[in-house]
């Protein structure tokens, strides 16, 4: 199956969801909600057929999850950069719907939170329930994936111990630019850029944990509904943001997630 490019969108003063192919939005006909993902690809499909060409107000993330699943430490690189040894088992924390923001919204530094990093990643949009699933069938449940940014404030994450304010700030979640379906997310360059400068660059075979048992490990624990997102750990290179800043999350495949960081 080729690769289809699904993007959430305001048009019209409604959220929609629209198909892209050689720079064309065509509008998909349907539920945008999240009991609507189940649907999205055949949806789509039809759409690249006849749907009418649209030119979108504004891209927005690409789904609204009830709940963003990280997962740290999921690099070997990162493990040494960080000086931490490499996890028996996925190390996962919950990042809060509120983080979210979308491609070209603004990263808000908050004060005296000290340094805040770039951090980025694969993420898994769900698209069916998933509770104790297998990791072989961990991919059924799985609509496609998108890029994202763990935006941490690395200093609050080292005072707390645990990672909920640290990486839980309004903004600390940039998803985008759209849920790509039909990819192979077991071999893509990822990618992390600043201000034109590449910080991070590795691929998606140094996963320790790979999607299936990521997916098949956050579902033994809670539920995951249809818009959830996974992130799957970042690779080396992580560094600080400023205001000013653009930061630029890169993944075969999928896309690019730009930023700006403001206060």
């Amino acid at each position: 199956m080729s690769v289809i490019r699904v993007f959430r969108v305001e048009h019209n003063g409604t959220v929609r969801y629209a198909v892209e192919s050689g720079g064309t939005y065509r509008l998909i006909d349907g539920d945008v909600s999240a009991d609507g993902l189940a649907s999205l690809q055949q949806r789509a499909e039809a759409a690249m057929k006849d749907g009418p060409p649209v030119v979108p107000a504004r891209i927005l993330a690409p789904v609204a999850p009830s709940k963003v699943v990280a997962i740290g430490l999921n690099y070997k690189d990162h493990a040494a950069e960080m000086n931490k040894p490499l996890p028996a088992e996925p190390l996962m924390f919950l990042k809060p719907s509120t983080a979210v923001i979308g491609p070209g919204d603004a990263i808000r530094i908050p004060p005296d939170a000290g340094r805040i990093d770039h951090e980025a990643e694969l993420g898994v949009v769900i698209g069916k329930r998933a509770s104790r699933v297998s990791a072989g069938n961990a991919l059924e449940h799985v609509l496609g994936f998108t890029c994202l940014n763990d935006v941490t404030a690395r200093e609050l994450q080292r005072k707390d111990v645990q990672y909920t304010r640290g990486k839980g700030f309004d903004t600390f979640a940039p998803i985008g630019p759209c849920i790509a379906i039909g990819v192979d997310a077991s071999a893509l360059d990822i990618e992390g850029w600043v201000n034109g400068e590449r910080r991070q660059g590795s691929n998606t075979r140094q996963l320790i944990f790979s999607v299936e048992q990521i997916v098949a490990f956050a579902s033994g624990v809670m539920t995951l509904l249809p818009g959830d997102v996974i992130a799957t750990g970042t690779p080396s290179g992580v560094g600080p943001l400023n205001p000013g800043d653009e930061v630029t999350v890169k993944i075969e495949g999928i896309g690019e997630l730009r930023n700006t960081v403001t206060i």
